[in-house]
């Protein structure tokens, strides 16, 4: 029986370190912060989690007298190939990224569950009994499995002062780089939601006129504007814009610090992050960083139909308010707008004149992000003739109100990257619009609300109801707040769908789905919440 459990041994380690794995992913998505990864754990319970729990009673019987070491080697066998597969199996919408700094990570508590497991296999296993010995390696490796997060985070903390000596070399010379380059003019753009469309559409703008360098994908924190300097930035880059993403106070203030950007957007300020920003007015004062700490002689451009934007004095430097709703203080409105199946033709009125566009773009959302990136554009002296042009050729972002035609001729709207308020009631909004067919709308709800998820979700349920004609909520996370403010909207229950999957959802859309009809995906989960 020895080779069969050394095995066994074997795939509760490989078990272990896939867990191990999955870990650092979330450590990862939480910027290897170790308070947010304790806050998401705390939010998500997965440190009591069914297989955590299953994985524990396994390893507590095991170590009963009563439990034959057989018996214990099945349990230890059939709980760990079925997490193995599982997670060899899982996809994930934010997958672990291998960085060096990951790469790191995964050393330590690789080598730190192997030294525990030498450990206790020496002080626990009969070196007479060879079964002992591989027993005893078996339950280590389950418990490493229990205490998974709890290794990730020591192994976090081992690592810190490395990382922070590492993060400093790097960032004088991200420094070093920019100081080399006085003439680059640097736009910062942050915000609760829409700062990364503004981005790309301010760079394909700006594009006709200069040489354009924007953060790419997801690179809004401190290390990843670092990054983008240090491997992306040429010495005739005329322009850079960087995205800022926040997930707690200072946390633009310290990539303002580094870049010194001359002009600044703030897209919105919302419930969004509320669980590690607390309050609406923390989210204000951490977005509004950007525009504190543009010099003099800048320019701020700021979106009023944001109440947390609108109320928020600005003194420090030339301001510029725009909006498509709230436009009483707003130097720069939106009036005209016609959607089509071609997209959006709208015109900009600002500073004595009209700029009339057309855009692929669908949503009062990406109107807005537009008018931003406009206002900026035209201060930078792109020309009229050339703003048209770019803003005709601006290709979708991909799942941001992502508007695509199916060869069976259902119209689909992609807004699955995230939902937020205002971004879904925008998006309920453009679904109402299209009325050929039935307007079918699939969401697991928003998420990362604090104390108004249930009514926000709620809200959301009730505006469902109102815009769309088919309703599919998919899980269970948001489930009884959208199936309450649907009931409360008084939409026909027989077109109501609750389903435990989006493999699920697709199953009743194609049961349901007809050519004519649109689709909105509104939101899908993060990793972080599945």
């Amino acid at each position: 029986m020895t080779i069969v459990f050394i095995i066994v041994s074997i795939i509760a380690l490989t078990s272990a370190l896939l867990e191990l794995k999955r870990d650092l992913m979330m450590l990862q998505q939480n910027s290897y912060r170790n308070e947010r990864y304790m806050r998401w754990l705390r939010s998500s319970q997965d440190s009591t989690s069914y297989p955590r729990i299953i994985a524990l009673g396994i390893l507590l019987i095991s170590l009963t007298n009563f439990c034959p070491i057989k018996i214990a080697f099945f349990l230890v066998f059939a709980f760990s190939t079925f997490n193995a597969i599982k997670l060899i199996k899982a996809k994930y919408k934010k997958p672990l990224v291998f960085t060096n700094r990951a790469r790191r990570i995964y050393g330590v508590a690789i080598t730190m569950s192997i030294i525990i497991i030498a450990c206790l296999t020496w002080l626990y296993g009969d070196f007479e009994n060879t079964d002992t010995i591989v027993f005893a390696s078996t339950i280590s490796s389950l418990g490493i499995y229990v205490a998974s997060h709890i290794v990730m985070y020591i192994s976090n903390i081992l690592l810190a002062p490395v990382e922070k000596h590492i993060n400093k070399k790097y960032y004088n010379d991200a420094a070093r780089i920019l100081a080399s380059m006085p003439d680059l003019k640097i736009i910062g753009i942050t915000g609760s939601y829409g700062k990364t469309s503004t981005k790309h559409y301010l760079h394909r703008i700006l594009s006709e006129k200069y040489d354009v360098l924007m953060t790419p994908g997801s690179f809004n924190t401190t290390l990843g504007v670092i990054r983008t300097i240090r491997e992306y930035l040429k010495p005739y880059n005329e322009v850079f814009i960087v995205e800022m993403g926040a997930k707690q106070q200072g946390d633009i203030k310290e990539i303002c610090d580094l870049v010194n950007p001359q002009m600044g957007i703030v897209t919105a300020v919302g419930e969004q992050h509320l669980e590690s920003f607390k309050s609406i007015e923390n989210v204000q004062s951490t977005k509004f960083e950007l525009i504190d700490a543009l010099p003099s002689d800048g320019l701020g451009v700021v979106n009023d139909d944001f109440p947390f934007v609108a109320n928020r004095k600005v003194d420090n430097v030339e301001c510029v308010r725009y909006a498509v709703n709230e436009t009483g203080n707003a130097s720069y409105t939106a009036k005209d707008i016609i959607y089509d199946e071609t997209g959006t033709r709208f015109t900009i009125v600002g500073n004595g004149k009209e700029l009339t566009l057309h855009t692929r773009l669908v949503g009062e959302c990406n109107i807005s992000n537009l008018i931003a990136a406009v206002i900026i554009a035209l201060r930078l002296d792109v020309p009229d003739e050339k703003i048209r042009y770019a803003v005709e050729k601006i290709e979708q972002v991909e799942h941001r109100l992502n508007l695509k035609r199916t060869p069976g001729g259902i119209t689909i709207i992609d807004d699955a990257f995230n939902s937020n308020p205002t971004g879904s009631k925008m998006a309920m909004d453009v679904l109402s619009r299209f009325n050929k067919g039935k307007r079918i709308v699939i969401t697991p709800g928003m998420i990362e609300l604090g104390d108004k998820q249930y009514e926000l979700n709620e809200a959301l349920g009730v505006k469902i109801a109102e815009c769309a004609d088919v309703a599919i909520i998919v899980g269970e996370y948001n489930k009884d707040a959208l199936l309450n403010g649907i009931k409360q909207g008084n939409m026909n229950k027989e077109n109501v769908h609750a389903v435990a999957s989006f493999n699920d959802a697709q199953r009743v859309l194609a049961s349901i789905a007809k050519a004519g009809d649109t689709v909105l995906y509104e939101n899908d989960l993060p990793d972080t919440f599945k």
